[in-house]
């Protein structure tokens, strides 16, 4: 659903792509031809974040942020250049909105008979093994 109000907005103005000779499948492709893409996104150089995404996004995504605060994303999956710079913008989109998404608020439930009579049962046969330990009593 947030996904595709996110498609809405146009982010293409504010990538920047880096291809590099990428590792795996491939043959003699992978050695001669720049397939693999590297997308960055400044966050807080953004224009179309809100000032409240711009800050859940850094908080949320803090561990895939370089130093300078840009989202970087690679993918070397493919054999083409095309395809991977495909790939990098679909993994994009389905970080930033995987990021916003806000979770769900827990409904408190109580335990059903079953489970506490089944908790109970457990706790009852533990006591026993330990009961079986001791020493017997002269």
């Amino acid at each position: 659903m947030y996904l595709d109000t996110l498609k809405e907005r146009d982010f293409s103005s504010e990538f920047s792509f880096k291809t590099s000779r990428s590792s795996g499948a491939g043959g003699q492709n992978v050695n001669k031809v720049n397939t693999k893409v590297e997308l960055r996104f400044s966050i807080n150089a953004s224009q179309l974040l809100s000032d409240e995404e711009k800050s859940l996004l850094c908080e949320k995504l803090s561990s895939k942020l370089s130093l300078e605060g840009e989202l970087i994303i690679v993918s070397q999956q493919e054999r083409t250049q095309y395809k991977n710079k495909q790939l990098c913008i679909e993994k994009f989109y389905k970080t930033i909105a995987q990021a916003l998404r806000k979770p769900k608020k827990r409904k408190q439930t109580s335990p059903s008979k079953e489970s506490v009579e089944k908790r109970i049962a457990g706790k009852r046969l533990t006591s026993e093994k330990k009961l079986l330990r001791k020493k017997p009593e002269v």
